[in-house]
């Protein structure tokens, strides 16, 4: 065969060749993902004559880290959307850098999970592309948890603080306050306050600067799913969130030296009751400053030496109204009677007659602080020991705060 028909014979071969790939080129997506886009490492190429566009991300691979934000950079083009998404489907939201080079995640990637990440990307020249990769991040070793108050839904006193008690410890305290994010409906100030809870495990709580305003709509989001806590802590594995609105202005007045509770509601006196509280000179006084009504209990058993007062008693008691872990409350105390009014002889409680207590039982809600005064008592309450923060100054509250 003469070399002028070889050379024919393979223009030929091309021309066809050339022929059959134009119609495909011409029907396929310019957002279609080439053998490279998925890629483990997410690296994509843009093809043709055009600048390629390099996509990256980061964590890249199995079992990376927790704890770190995603991020996507592309380059030789532009990021024109990012969608990074769990197995459940749950999307972590991000932003693009102003010249649309990078991308970031507003929450971070959290313990046990895997996250598909698909970016779509632009040439110079106009040319689209979609690039995908994938990684997973390392399960929890640890396991953070959170007990918080007031629940969803309530109608609260004014003096209810916002409470997240923790499992475990918390030392990235700074870290963790930055993902409490609280909103009221009027603007109020107020700040957050890291304790330690009478059950000795680290809390942080977030007081106004004064008692709530009555009406306002108040909302917890804490978004600490894919936190660290801290050394000893754990990870945060999910978030918490929590709405209440606060009631009508109620203060519940307490005078020992006087023996008198009154309750004075919208800045109005609604009724006074005589009352008998710790008994003086010894581990049996009642505690001054302002306590906090953590709980209406209703009936409920008290043991003195769940207190540390030996066998001072044993009984059942009604309308039981918390206001300290320690054990201080405002209940009825018939056995106590002759004292009402005249003498302090209780084991720490504000004790009161029956009547009386099933009427101010109905009257007051968790959150109503009760503004104890008296020359004999066992000290102020302290912050952790019910909600004591109130005891405070505001400016000794807002040096707890972490950030």
């Amino acid at each position: 065969m003469s070399r002028t028909r070889v050379r024919t014979q393979a223009r030929v071969r091309a021309a066809l060749v050339a022929a059959l790939l134009a119609p495909l080129a011409a029907c396929s997506s310019g957002a279609s993902p080439s053998a490279g886009d998925n890629s483990p490492g997410g690296k994509g190429t843009s093809g043709g004559g055009d600048r390629p566009v390099t996509v990256t991300v980061t964590p890249k691979g199995e079992q990376v880290p927790a704890g770190e934000p995603v991020r996507v950079t592309a380059t030789g083009g532009t990021l024109t959307s990012v969608t990074v998404t769990d197995a459940e489907g749950h999307r972590l939201t991000g932003r693009a850098a102003a010249d649309g080079r990078s991308w970031v995640s507003d929450r971070k990637a959290v313990p046990g999970t895997a996250y598909a990440v698909t970016a779509a990307t632009r040439t110079a020249a106009g040319t689209a592309k979609s690039t995908r990769a994938a990684f997973t991040t390392a399960g929890a070793d640890k396991v953070n948890k959170v007990d918080w108050r007031p629940g969803a839904g309530a109608t609260v006193g004014v003096a209810q603080p916002i409470s997240l008690v923790f499992d475990n410890p918390v030392g990235n305290r700074a870290e963790v306050e930055k993902h409490l994010r609280i909103t009221t409906s009027n603007g109020t100030e107020g700040s957050w306050g890291w304790i330690t809870d009478w059950s000795g495990r680290d809390r942080v709580d977030w007081r106004p600067r004064t008692y709530w305003k009555p009406g306002t709509k108040v909302t917890l989001n804490a978004e600490l799913n894919g936190t660290d806590s801290g050394k000893d802590g754990g990870w945060f594995v999910r978030d918490y969130t929590t709405a209440f609105t606060v009631g009508a202005r109620q203060i519940v007045k307490v005078d020992l030296d006087r023996h008198q509770l009154t309750l004075v509601r919208d800045g109005e006196t609604v009724r006074h009751i005589p009352v008998s509280g710790g008994t003086p000179g010894g581990d049996r006084r009642s505690w001054r400053g302002t306590a906090v009504l953590m709980a209406k209990e209703g009936t409920i058993n008290m043991n003195s030496e769940t207190v540390g007062l030996a066998n001072a008693y044993n009984k059942m008691v009604d309308y039981s109204m918390r206001l300290t872990w320690s054990g201080m409350y405002a209940h009825a105390a018939p056995w106590n009677a002759r004292y009402f009014g005249n003498t302090n002889h209780s084991s720490g409680c504000i004790g009161m007659s029956d009547a009386n207590a099933a009427w101010f039982y109905g009257q007051v809600r968790p959150g109503d602080p009760f503004e104890i005064t008296g020359k004999d008592t066992k000290g102020v309450v302290a912050p952790g020991n019910g909600f004591g923060a109130w005891n405070l100054s505001w400016a000794e509250w807002q040096r707890k705060s972490a950030v």
